[in-house]
């Protein structure tokens, strides 16, 4: 007999005759009313995130002022965004076909993508590699990361992201810029991603 048999069978002697004792399960699920702009907005304004709430109308011209005060030029821009929000004139929307390089991705300016969900409770942008948002490098590699997000795509907590969430499909949870820290808890950015989130909320 195995310590793993042993052991178990030790536990079911033990156990003989007890009772099974009622669990209540209490799961948070989905909320039925919608996530707020605007604590989203706060939430990750809180990360450091750089945030612009607008209407239809002012997503592109927000989306060609944004480029143009990072000085951007080249932009990686994956397959499905949509057009109406692609970069101005001046500025090369990069595609991602063939796949590029790590180090064609690091020489880039940027990347401009769509997301899945937004969650307002935790200020946290959620990519699957839908339509819009590409391959997760795209939004590991390059220093600079400007999100477009839908209003309707804002969900009030984590069960309602998750339940919108296709499980089968990679996900990546973005909370703000990348950040770390050492021992001694001084903060360091761009580690593990872009140093810098730009989102842009269109209402």
């Amino acid at each position: 007999m195995s310590s793993r048999d042993l052991i178990l069978a030790r536990v079911r002697r033990a156990l003989a005759g007890v009772p099974d004792a009622g669990i209540t399960r209490a799961y948070r699920g989905p909320s039925p009313a919608p996530g707020e702009i605007r604590l989203f907005e706060e939430r990750i304004r809180d990360y450091r995130a750089v945030v612009h709430v607008v209407d239809e109308a002012g997503a592109a011209g927000r989306v060609a002022r944004s480029l143009a005060g990072r000085g951007a030029r080249r932009v990686v821009v994956p397959g499905g965004f949509p057009p109406r929000w692609s970069p101005a004139e001046g500025v090369e929307a990069v595609a991602d076909d063939p796949p590029l390089s790590a180090a064609d991705l690091d020489a880039v300016d940027g990347v401009l993508t769509t997301c899945a969900v937004a969650i307002a409770e935790t200020g946290t942008i959620v990519l699957d590699t839908g339509p819009g948002q590409g391959r997760r490098a795209l939004t590991l590699v390059p220093d600079y990361h400007l999100c477009v997000v839908r209003a309707a795509q804002i969900v009030a907590a984590v069960p309602d992201a998750v339940a919108r969430l296709d499980p089968a499909r990679p996900q990546t949870w973005i909370s703000g810029p990348s950040a770390t820290s050492d021992i001694e808890l001084n903060r360091v950015e761009g580690v593990h991603g872009p140093r810098t989130l730009e989102v842009l909320i269109v209402t």
